[in-house]
C-alpha cells in the first residue's frame, strides 16, 4: 500500500505536534511511533525526512554520554521550534 506525499506531510506535522508537547525533552523514535499509532520503521523514515530539513535534531547520545547503538532520541529543531511557538502565541 502507498501513502501519498499530503498524508506524508500531515503524518509529519503529527510528529512535530507530539516534540513541541514534550519539548525540552527528546523522544525515543518508538515512543513516537506509539503516539501518532504508526509503524515504527515507517516513522523512523519520516523522522529523518525532517530531520534532513532541519527541523528536528537527532540525539545519539544517553545523559552520561555514552553512544546509542540502534538507538535515537528526537527533538524539535531550533527553527521548527520557533515556528511552533510563535503560531501558538498568535492564538
Amino acid at each position: 500500500m502507498r501513502i501519498s506525499e499530503e498524508k506524508k506531510k500531515k503524518i509529519s506535522e503529527q510528529i512535530l505536534a507530539v516534540l513541541y508537547s514534550t519539548t525540552p525533552r527528546p523522544l525515543f523514535t518508538a515512543h513516537i511511533a506509539k503516539e501518532i499509532a504508526r509503524d515504527e520503521e515507517f516513522t523512523k523514515k519520516l523522522l529523518f525526512d525532517l530531520k534532513k530539513k532541519n527541523l528536528l535534531a537527532e540525539i545519539k547520545k544517553n545523559s552520561s554520554g555514552k553512544t546509542y547503538k540502534k538507538r535515537s532520541r528526537w527533538r524539535l529543531g531550533d527553527n521548527a521550534y520557533k515556528a511552533y511557538k510563535e503560531a501558538a502565541t498568535a492564538l
